[in-house]
């Protein structure tokens, strides 16, 4: 009965700092970049674009779908790396806790 309590108080606390995390991720942000920096967009651990930059260079009717593929390469990059992000910020906050638990789960 002593190992369940224990196991009880554990699977709490594991909850408690997900929480934790989870409230965290507001203030994770990536950018990624494409063009060679001519478009950038910056997301947040909610997986939330905040912003997108386009140099004035490229906003020209003729250049419309190039454009489009730089919005969705740098989008696709920030994604990636705020997912890295939260991972690493979920792993850190509950190491040992979560045994085999895939962290998709968590996310």
């Amino acid at each position: 009965m002593a190992d369940f309590m224990k196991m009880v108080g554990q699977m709490k606390e594991a909850q408690t700092k997900i929480q934790a995390v989870q409230q965290k991720l507001g203030q994770l942000q990536a950018t990624g970049e494409a063009g060679a920096g001519l478009v950038k967009a910056t997301v947040n651990g909610h997986k939330r674009l905040l912003k997108i930059e386009i140099d004035p260079s490229l906003i020209q009717p003729s250049e419309q779908g190039m454009l489009q593929a730089l919005l969705i390469a740098a989008i696709n990059i920030a994604m990636q790396k705020v997912e890295e992000q939260v991972k690493e910020s979920i792993q850190e906050t509950t190491s040992g806790m979560l045994g085999n638990m895939p962290l998709d789960l968590l996310m």
